[in-house]
């Protein structure tokens, strides 16, 4: 995603970060202009941008560098613009409608920019027909016209990436689909969020929950060029005709012109499963405690209650998001989201119920043991099927940190609700 869309790049001037600028200022070593015949001097390169520290940033960013030193030409085109200053933003991000736009930029200033927010740069020169340069440029030219520029945004299938991805393969007349659309990969895009937000645990934590089985299907590597450090490492491998019967690498040359101080991005997913089991037992266990002790103490019954209270909330509260991400919203990746077998939106009215049910209330105590072992039984239905190639969604992390305190909630509220000799126990409150 751009910097440049979210530090007012383009109106203010640069920042100072005390980051070093790109090791080529001038930017003449990276595409030497040494023929003045006007079929060769028009350049085209793909600048890749490595992940950042802001979450927007951590998918890595790219952009299509068009020069012509004869001409005076030097743009890069850039479609990850957006701005959380726009009307209605944070609604349109909510409900998964969120418009980008396209724009080209100096490139030199747009360089260093990213350098100063300490983000690599790579710079790949494509070696493509003179005729296929100019068609890129002059559909760069129609691009950024205000009725064409903006497009609506899609995480993993219409992003900066995938819009500069779908311009190259256009002018390679699409070369570069047949190329890699049948290559097979190992990675999903659950995958790859895994990795990429790996250094941020609450918006890994929040993710896991909220994106469903659409992003565990295996991707190719047509698709997995949704990231731009992924689309590099492709175009390194891409070969185009020489028009003499032979075969020609795209990339003519490639050069770093920034390496960040934050280091490569994670290789692979992290496979945290022991911790967030830890979690859930460790919230199993607090919630066990206040239920024993609850039978003999009075103060322990009201800590009992209220803990059981606030974890269906929780529960709640999480179904009934993953509901509303599913109807109600465009975003896809979290439709069907198998994680509602153990966050349940029942669990609500059960919330409501449980303080009653602790003191005795015999319609509270009976409705409260119905919800509860609907709740713990749905859950265990979640983790039964959750083998089955019908429910391919990838969520065992989840399941280490929900199920435990679900089940023990579910003892303690059942022994909160308990009617010892056909009468309900009761506690003054």
């Amino acid at each position: 995603m751009s910097v440049l869309a979210t530090t007012g790049f383009s109106q203010e001037s640069e920042p100072s970060t005390g980051y070093p600028t790109p090791k080529a200022a001038t930017l003449e070593a990276v595409t030497p202009a040494d023929s003045t015949a006007p079929e060769s001097t028009l350049e085209v390169s793909l600048i890749t941008v490595g992940a950042g520290r802001q979450v927007w940033e951590r998918f890595g960013h790219n952009a299509i560098w068009v020069r012509d030193t004869v001409r005076g030409i030097d743009r890069a085109y850039n479609y990850g613009m957006f701005s959380f200053d726009d009307p209605g933003f944070l609604s349109r991000f909510v409900r998964g409608e969120m418009d980008y736009w396209m724009e080209g930029f100096e490139t030199e200033r747009m360089l260093r920019a990213y350098a100063a927010a300490d983000r690599s740069i790579w710079v790949q020169e494509l070696d493509l027909t003179a005729e296929q340069r100019q068609a890129l440029y002059e559909f760069e030219q129609w691009n950024e016209r205000p009725e064409n520029r903006v497009y609506r945004y899609d995480y993993y299938r219409d992003n900066c990436s995938t819009r500069v991805r779908d311009a190259l393969d256009q002018a390679l007349g699409g070369r570069l689909r047949e190329t890699f659309e049948g290559v097979e990969t190992e990675t999903t895009y659950r995958s790859h969020f895994r990795r990429l937000m790996s250094p941020d645990p609450p918006i890994y934590t929040g993710g896991s929950f909220a994106i469903g089985p659409a992003t565990d299907r295996p991707i190719s590597a047509w698709e997995e060029m949704f990231l731009p450090v992924r689309m590099m490492e492709y175009l390194r491998e891409m070969t185009v005709t020489d028009g003499q019967g032979g075969e020609r690498p795209l990339v003519k040359r490639e050069l770093t012109l920034y390496e960040s101080t934050l280091g490569p991005e994670p290789v692979a997913p992290p496979d945290w499963r022991l911790r967030f089991l830890a979690v859930g037992v460790s919230l199993a266990g607090l919630l066990v405690l206040l239920g024993w002790l609850g039978s003999t103490r009075r103060s322990a019954r009201f800590l009992a209650a209220l803990a059981s209270t606030a974890w269906a909330l929780v529960l709640g509260i999480g179904g009934v998001f993953m509901l509303g991400i599913w109807f109600l919203t465009a975003h896809w990746a979290g439709f069907r989201n198998e994680n509602l077998f153990f966050l349940n939106p029942v669990a609500l009215a059960l919330a409501a119920l449980i303080p009653f049910a602790a003191m005795g209330k015999p319609g509270a105590v009976r409705w409260a043991r119905r919800l509860t072992i609907f709740i713990a039984a749905v859950a265990i239905l979640g983790l039964i099927l959750q083998p089955l190639t019908w429910f391919p969604q990838t969520n065992a992390e989840i399941i280490a940190a929900v199920l435990p305190p679900t089940l023990a909630m579910a003892w303690v509220v059942l022994r909160l609700a308990k009617q010892p000799g056909g009468t309900s126990e009761s506690i003054e409150w």
